[in-house]
């Protein structure tokens, strides 16, 4: 990188941004074959662009006051400043210091993540359907040109490679053609994925992320802006699933294979402690009112009610276990993951442990039941029926057995129902058919991590 001597003196200037503690600016970094770190593009609505100082193509060269040569020496000089930020700038220079130098890449030029499906045959919208890009979820797109209101120029990555460019819907007009479709909400709750009707009885969650789930119902996600970043740890594992599908005895069982790499953390709780109950052991036990003031406050990453008491997972919790240096596991629910994956300090690996089968599921069950992994008890006690007439007995036990099919099948339906709800947020999908080997497949995805490059949302970056 040339020195700051090498530039004149007076197209140098210093800026100086606000920002909230720990927020995003808003940048992607470039860096050219002279080692200069160009701003490529600033972000729609982030801090940067809202103060409107700081230029596509110029070369940052100080952040608060200390030299920044590489990528990695930047982030952390943005990560290490709090509120305010003084940044170094100059227009870019060649190597012969004839002209200022410009970013390779198109100004428009960024990465999204798909978050629907689209074939261009079926598109009536299309101008040319032999030019339309088709891609599926979760697939990366190159957006090349967004000059066409309605039609952007995109490359789909493939592997290492561009695939052909082609043309894909931009995010305004998906919004207005999706404004027009009956919300999907509507089908999963009066339909289920077996064709049988789902009964429109309400049941109470136990833990709901209050803060954010307001926003939910009017959020539409098509596409997420996202960077390629080189293999690094994620801070937090989020295990998500419908009820009794072992996503707890995952959870122990990872914890155990290897506690000095992974830990999970101890909820709080306003109910009064039990008999040999320790403070700190399954529950920190603390005052209804101090539990409603910092739910108040946004300190919980989610809270609920039961048998009139509160119970939460709390923020600082999960930072003070980061802090440690572990990898925090959760098995959260899903509604939490906006939380997670919003902020730049939590970093989430979503792994959505589905339901299998009505047959695996059962087995699931009896096992959870034969461990004490589960505290449903859907088994027909034979020894309490004997004061019961044969007949009796036998009409309890069809019930027991009836009532077992009823849960069993909502547990399905309600996996299908939240990966739909929340596939936006989920990296990786297992269904888990054998502990065993979902364990193996889990510990496989979280090695893959410390090896291979990752998508992950742009604002993680910078």
């Amino acid at each position: 990188m040339p020195s700051n001597d090498d530039r004149p003196a007076e197209a140098v200037r210093i800026v100086g941004l606000r920002r909230k503690p720990d927020e995003p600016l808003g940048l992607t970094i470039q860096v050219d074959e002279n080692g200069n770190l160009i701003i490529a593009r600033i972000l729609g609505g982030s801090t940067a662009a809202s103060q409107g100082l700081l230029r596509p193509g110029e070369v940052i060269l100080e952040v608060n006051g200390k030299q920044v040569r590489n990528p990695d020496e930047l982030q952390i000089a943005i990560s290490d400043a709090k509120e305010n930020l003084t940044l170094k700038l100059a227009p870019g220079i060649s190597a012969d210091g004839s002209k200022p130098i410009k970013s390779t890449e198109s100004e428009s030029k960024c990465y999204m993540r798909a978050l629907f499906d689209y074939e261009p045959t079926e598109d009536s919208l299309l101008p040319c359907r032999e030019i339309g890009l088709p891609f599926q979820k979760g697939d990366i797109l190159q957006i090349v040109d967004q000059a066409d209101p309605n039609w952007w120029q995109a490359r789909r990555i493939e592997g290492n490679s561009l695939g052909p460019p082609g043309l894909v819907p931009s995010l305004e007009l998906e919004e207005r053609r999706k404004a027009f479709v009956p919300p999907e909400a509507d089908f999963v709750h009066k339909i289920s994925i077996c064709g049988t009707r789902i009964s429109k009885k309400k049941k109470r969650k136990m833990y709901q992320s209050k803060s954010n789930g307001e926003f939910d119902g009017a959020e539409l996600l098509l596409y997420e802006e996202v960077a390629r970043m080189p293999p690094f740890r994620r801070k937090t594992l989020a295990l998500v699933g419908p009820r009794g599908v072992g996503r707890r005895t995952l959870k122990n069982r990872l914890i155990n294979s290897d506690p000095e790499k992974f830990g999970t953390i101890v909820p709080f709780t306003s109910r009064p402690p039990r008999v040999l109950e320790e403070n700190g052991k399954s529950y920190w036990f603390t005052e209804r009112d101090s539990m409603e003031t910092d739910i108040r406050e946004h300190r919980y990453l989610e809270h609920g009610e039961h048998g009139g008491h509160l119970y939460g997972t709390k923020l600082d919790s999960v930072r003070e276990l980061i802090r440690a240096g572990k990898m925090c596991v959760l098995d959260c629910s899903p509604a939490a993951l906006k939380i997670l994956h919003n902020s730049t300090e939590f970093m989430p690996y979503v792994i959505f442990i589905a339901a299998p089968g009505m047959e695996q599921l059962k087995s699931l069950y009896d096992l959870g039941r034969s461990t004490g992994a589960s505290n449903r008890n859907l088994t027909f006690d034979r020894q309490s029926s004997i004061r019961y007439s044969s007949r009796r007995a036998r009409t309890l036990e069809s019930l027991a057995s009836l009532y077992e099919e009823d849960d069993l099948k909502s547990t399905v339906e309600e996996s299908a129902a939240l990966q739909r709800a929340y596939e936006k947020y989920i990296d990786l999908v297992i269904v888990n058919e054998d502990f065993d080997h979902t364990f193996r497949q889990v510990v496989a995805a979280l090695d893959a991590l410390a090896s291979e490059d990752q998508w992950v949302p742009v604002n993680w970056i910078y």
